[in-house]
C-alpha cells in the first residue's frame, strides 16, 4: 500500500470519528452543560498535544500566538453554536447543516476577493439552500432553535477555514492547532464559570465519550489530518470529508434510533451533492462549453 492510499485511509478514519462525534457530544450534553463539556473536551485535547509535541510548543513565537488566538476565537464561536444547537436538534441534521461551511467558503472567498464565484459554486449554493429547506423547515416553514444555531456555526466554520488558509502557511501548523484548541478550552471554561454550574463527570460512560472526543476527534484528528494531507491531494481529502454528515446520519440511526424522513433524506443528499459540486469545482457543460470535467488527480 503506497503513501497516498495510507493517507486516504487515515482521512477516512478521521471522517468516521467526526461523524461519531455528533452522537458522543449529544450523549455528553445529557450529563454536562454546553460550555462545561467544551472546556473539559478541549482542555484534555490541548494537554495531549502539549505532551506529544512539547519540544515544538516550547518554540511558539509571537506570530503563531497571535494567529492562533484569532483563529481560536473563531473556532470557539463555531463550536459554541454547534454544541448549543445539538441540545435542540438531531445529530444527522446538525452534521448536514454544519457541512454547509464547504459551500460558504468559496462564496465568502469570492466576496472578499471581489471575484464572481464559479458556476459550480453558484449551483451548489442553490442546491444546498433547497436541501437545507427540505431538511430543516417544518410545516409552518420555520427553523427550530437548534437548526438555526447550527446554521450560524456553519457560517463561523467557513470563516475559520478561510482564516486557517490565510495564516497556516506562515507558521508551524501543530503549534497553531495547539493554540486554537487551548483558546477554545480557555474561553469555554470562562463562560461555564460565569453562566453555568460546572461539574466534573462522575460516570464512566461520560468520561469514555469525552476522552474519545478529545483524543480521536480533536487533537488526534488535527495531527492525522495535517500529516495525511502531505501525501494525498486536496481533492481526495475534500471528497472524503463530505462523508462526515453521512456517517453521522448512519451512527444516529444505529446508536440513537434517529430516522430522517424522506424529505430530510433528499435534503441531506442535496447538501452532500452540493458540497461535492463546489469543492471539486466541477465545471458545468452548458455554462462552460469549452471546459471538461476535471479528472481527479494526485497533486501533492
Amino acid at each position: 500500500m503506497n503513501k497516498q492510499y495510507k493517507a486516504d485511509l487515515a482521512l477516512i478514519f478521521v471522517t468516521l470519528a467526526w461523524g461519531l462525534s455528533f452522537i458522543l457530544t449529544k450523549n455528553s450534553l445529557n450529563a454536562l452543560s454546553t460550555f462545561n463539556f467544551l472546556a473539559i473536551r478541549f482542555f484534555i485535547a490541548s494537554l495531549s498535544v502539549a505532551i506529544i509535541f512539547y519540544k515544538r510548543i516550547l518554540k511558539i513565537d509571537k506570530t503563531t500566538l497571535k494567529y492562533g488566538i484569532i483563529i481560536g476565537f473563531i473556532m470557539f464561536s463555531g463550536y459554541a453554536f454547534q454544541t448549543l444547537g445539538l441540545n435542540y436538534t438531531t445529530t444527522a441534521k446538525s452534521a448536514f447543516i454544519s457541512g454547509l461551511c464547504v459551500i460558504l467558503v468559496p462564496i465568502f472567498s469570492a466576496l472578499f476577493l471581489k471575484k464572481a464565484p464559479k458556476p459550480a459554486v453558484i449551483i451548489g449554493v442553490i442546491l444546498s439552500a433547497i436541501g437545507l429547506g427540505l431538511l430543516t423547515l417544518d410545516d409552518s416553514l420555520s427553523l427550530n432553535l437548534g437548526d438555526l444555531l447550527t446554521l450560524l456555526c456553519a457560517f463561523v466554520f467557513a470563516f475559520q477555514i478561510l482564516s486557517i488558509s490565510k495564516y497556516s502557511v506562515k507558521v508551524d501548523t501543530v503549534n497553531l492547532a495547539f493554540i486554537q484548541i487551548s483558546v477554545v478550552g480557555f474561553l469555554s471554561a470562562i463562560v461555564s464559570f460565569l453562566f453555568e454550574a460546572p461539574t466534573i463527570p462522575t460516570t464512566q460512560k461520560v468520561w469514555t465519550d469525552i476522552l474519545f472526543l478529545s483524543f480521536f476527534c480533536t487533537s488526534g484528528a488535527f495531527i492525522v489530518q495535517n500529516t495525511a494531507q502531505k501525501y494525498t491531494s486536496a481533492t481526495h481529502a475534500a471528497l472524503i470529508f463530505t462523508g462526515e454528515p453521512v456517517f453521522a446520519a448512519i451512527f444516529g440511526y444505529f446508536l440513537c434510533g434517529e430516522i430522517l424522513s424522506i424529505r430530510g433524506f433528499i435534503g441531506g443528499f442535496l447538501i452532500v451533492f452540493s458540497m461535492l459540486l463546489a469543492e471539486l469545482e466541477i465545471k458545468i457543460p452548458f455554462l462552460s462549453p469549452k471546459s471538461k470535467v476535471p479528472i481527479m488527480a494526485n497533486k501533492k
